[in-house]
């Protein structure tokens, strides 16, 4: 025998609980809008902020609309995608998390870099967005995990640094200071290899030294030096005034002494990003440009180097550094 129970209360005791599901929601989005402080947030940054309570995420943004920036012949409206924007969330081990994406001018990446690094903010890519930029367009990606004083100070000092570059010159500069034009590539290389402790490659007056690594790919084989994981510098000029590239890999935890060790030392930094996919372990790398004196700007690629290797690495029995 089936037996119908009408319960007049269930309906009334199911919405209550709902209400109050809700009523909690509710209050814990507020709470962590309340410890996030969105208003210190504007006030510190200076800019203005949205929130977003699904994802308890405040973001305040800053469209690029000091210069025109044409891309494909078309003058773009920031709307487009040339905003500058930082996201606080409530942090795990800290009081906030940060994520942000500057847009910058050639000449302003390095300084604002250097901004953002000296703040305590970490820089985590450096790439182009669009092809026939005029000007030229980088996004410079940050992120961060601190008290909310020091992210918002960090987010304020790299854009501030934008701007100052901006007001002493309002065009964006064409190259790196004065125009680097040798008579003849006569680099020696003597000093580079008693420094970096490497064996080069000379060319027609260039010298070139790289020093391998290795990663893991999913099919078990290992990815090595001649696959293109490696750090790299490429000298031109002559031992008094050159000019040194390359390219730095990196683990994901020696990205930032890195780029600190090169940027306090005057070298920029002209890309950060990967150039593989499933490596095991991950690898990232960083391009860089330097001008001076080869035994100057050695110690420098030197001083990088060392502060690499004073990173403690995660174990991975197949990755090592080689020199070549």
């Amino acid at each position: 025998m089936t037996m119908n129970l009408k319960l007049p209360f269930a309906g009334v005791r199911l919405r209550s609980v709902s209400i109050a599901v809700l009523a909690a929601v509710a209050l814990s989005a507020a709470n962590v809008r309340a410890a996030l402080d969105t208003a210190k947030i504007e006030a510190d940054t200076g800019l203005k902020g949205t929130w977003t309570e699904a994802e308890g995420v405040f973001k305040v943004t800053q469209p690029r609309n000091d210069l025109p920036i044409a891309v494909d012949g078309w003058t773009m409206p920031p709307f487009m995608g040339l905003t500058s924007w930082a996201a606080f969330s409530a942090g795990g081990t800290s009081e906030v998390m940060i994520a942000g994406d500057l847009v910058l001018f050639e000449d302003e990446v390095n300084p604002v870099m250097s901004a953002a690094l000296d703040a305590g903010l970490s820089v985590t890519a450096l790439h182009n967005h669009f092809f026939f930029d005029q000007p030229r367009v980088y996004f410079m990606h940050l992120g961060g995990e601190g008290t909310l004083d020091k992210m918002a100070a960090g987010v304020k000092a790299a854009l501030a640094q934008q701007k100052a570059i901006r007001t002493v010159q309002p065009q964006p500069g064409k190259i790196f200071g004065t125009g680097f034009a040798p008579a003849k590539n006569a680099i020696t290389g003597t000093a580079v290899d008693q420094i970096l402790g490497t064996k080069g490659q000379a060319n027609n007056g260039m010298f070139k030294v790289v020093l391998g690594r290795e990663v893991k790919m999913p099919c078990g084989c290992l990815m090595t030096k001649e696959m293109g994981v490696n750090t790299w510098a490429a000298y031109a000029g002559t031992d008094d005034n050159a000019v040194v590239d390359g390219d730095f890999a990196v683990l994901e935890d020696e990205l930032q002494p890195v780029l600190k060790s090169l940027r306090g030392s005057g070298i920029n930094i002209v890309a950060i990003h990967s150039h593989m996919t499933h490596e095991e372990p991950r690898m990232l790398f960083l391009h860089y440009w330097g001008r001076g004196a080869v035994d100057a700007l050695t110690r420098k690629l030197k001083s990088a180097l060392d502060a690499q290797a004073a990173v403690v690495p995660p174990t991975h029995d197949h990755e090592h550094a080689t020199k070549a």
